[in-house]
């Protein structure tokens, strides 16, 4: 699970460092995230994430207090942007304002590697601590944004990965409208996090690995 996989590293040798890089990437990412459906939304024709005052760049905001807490003792958070699809002009816009998300993280995380290794190939290994610590910032903050990425394109409830498919796929929108229980989509997000978090932290590590060998760098 994240938590598992968080508190592991948070106890290696750079573990503090890794702590601070991944709390402040979280609260970050997810921040632009959630700005990104906001975006989205307001260009398809809704304006309840400006009238809601979801528009901001305040994390707590968009990740609330609980989000905040638990990101700090177990690695684990959520956000929310208020939308109302009803307004939206486009008729897949729905799924383009869900997919906004996963988009960001993507290009958050191609902007960090992408600066990572301009770098190092212009100065290499940097000796001053501040700076080393820096890069490892950058290396941590792409991992994590792939990561967040492919994890919201899961396409399970509430992750953006089942809005965008339940609007391509009416099957698949008829099958979440029959989940009426809550506690059972609760338990089947869990489950599937459970499987699928160590796969996607791999994914993220060989996709940030793949980046770094186009620019040169092992």
């Amino acid at each position: 699970m994240l938590a598992a996989f968080f508190i592991e590293h948070l106890f290696s040798p750079q573990g503090q460092l890794y702590f601070v890089s991944v709390v402040l990437t979280v609260i970050l990412s997810i921040t632009l995230h959630e700005l990104a459906h906001g975006w989205a939304a307001l260009w398809q024709g809704d304006d309840t994430p400006r009238t809601t005052g979801h528009m901001t760049a305040d994390p707590l905001t968009h990740m609330g207090g609980m989000s905040l807490v638990a990101l700090v003792l177990v690695g684990i958070a959520w956000g929310q942007m208020p939308v109302n699809p009803s307004r939206f002009r486009h008729r897949y816009g729905h799924a383009l304002v869900a997919a906004a998300g996963p988009v960001m993280n993507l290009l958050l995380a191609l902007v960090g590697l992408t600066a990572l290794a301009l770098w190092v190939r212009t100065a290499g290994q940097p000796e001053e601590t501040w700076q080393r610590n820096l890069q490892f910032f950058l290396l941590t903050f792409g991992q994590m944004n792939i990561a967040l990425m492919l994890l919201n394109l899961i396409p399970v409830p509430p992750l953006d990965g089942a809005t965008v498919l339940s609007e391509l796929v009416p099957a698949f929108r008829r099958f979440l409208a029959g989940l009426q229980n809550p506690q059972m989509i609760f338990m089947i997000l869990m489950m599937v996090m459970f499987v699928l978090a160590p796969s996607i932290f791999a994914v993220a590590n060989s996709a940030v690995a793949a980046y770094l060998a186009l620019w040169g760098l092992q």
